[in-house]
């Protein structure tokens, strides 16, 4: 896949995460009156079966007897297990401390992306992602208070894993797919596997058919899947992983500011302690190093 220009990829990470931010949001409130698997299910299997339709004219890049073991892996890792796990763990933990542990998730695709894809991991790249983490934690520290339940821990490093292994997967393999079709697959197959195990576990009886649900669940399916997923493929695909990773450190900052404006949640010194550290983070992840003397004379 081509590189973006700057333009471009200034306006994609922008739209993804302001999306993403005020995803957490709508979605806490669609969550008041629905199952959690099955909102996640049908989020994702009408998020795909909307792309799909979109892209019927490009269908013969669909190529399925050579993808259809990335379409599943991509689906098992990207929704699955991370849509699947996320909606299961929030019951069993605090929101602030289970979003904090999911969102190791760049940290993990730098690692993932120097071991598996040999992207170059210098050490202002490793402290750029971990004052990332560590500011993500100062902008959720208020919701650490509560019990914390071990088995939630384990489902949101589980979550986080399966997040970033599912993002080197696609970068690793971006070349052999196309990113729109790779979007609809994944979410179509998981999706499938969602509301199937929403079905058997949940009852859609229990769905109140409200405006705040019906809003959430169309806002999910056109942005919060079908959109944003196609954009985060582009990305990932067109640049350096762990650098377009980085800039998921924004979106649970984007989400708490939404809170704060919306839904009356408290403002704190953590936020902005929190938006400075990931500022600084996203500036070392991405910085451009300049070349040693040495180096520059022995090429001259």
């Amino acid at each position: 896949m081509s590189k973006l220009s700057r333009t471009k990829s200034v306006t994609l990470i922008t739209f993804l995460v302001l999306v993403w931010g005020v995803c957490w949001p709508i979605y806490k409130i669609a969550l008041s009156y629905t199952p959690p698997i099955l909102f996640a299910g049908m989020r994702t299997l009408f998020g795909g079966l909307l792309l799909a339709a979109l892209l019927i004219p490009k269908r013969d890049q669909i190529r399925w007897n050579e993808n259809w073991p990335i379409y599943l892996v991509s689906s098992i890792f990207n929704v699955m297990l991370f849509y699947g796990l996320q909606t299961i763990g929030l019951r069993y933990m605090p929101a602030g401390l289970f979003s904090v542990i999911v969102y190791l998730q760049p940290v993990l695709v730098g690692i993932f992306a120097w071991a598996w894809l040999g992207e170059s991991m210098s050490a202002v790249k490793v402290i750029g992602l971990v004052i990332g983490f560590i500011g993500v934690a100062a902008v959720s520290a208020e919701g650490f208070s509560g019990h914390i339940s071990t088995l939630g821990i384990l489902l949101a490093l589980i979550t986080a894993f399966s997040w970033a292994i599912g993002t080197v997967y696609v970068k690793k393999h971006s070349f052999k797919v196309d990113s729109m079709w790779l979007s609809a697959m994944q979410c179509i197959i998981g999706g499938i596997v969602l509301t199937g195990v929403g079905s058997g576990f949940e009852s859609w009886s229990s769905i109140v058919w409200n405006t705040p649900y019906v809003f959430g669940l169309i806002f999910g399916i056109v942005l919060g899947i079908s959109a944003s997923w196609v954009v985060y493929f582009i990305l990932v695909g067109s640049g350096d992983a762990s650098k377009v990773a980085s800039y998921t450190f924004l979106v649970p900052l984007i989400s708490v500011l939404c809170g704060t404006l919306f839904l009356n949640e408290p403002f704190t010194v953590y936020l902005v302690v929190g938006l400075i550290l990931i500022g600084v983070s996203i500036y070392l992840v991405n910085r451009k190093t300049k070349p040693r003397m040495k180096q520059v004379e022995e090429a001259a």
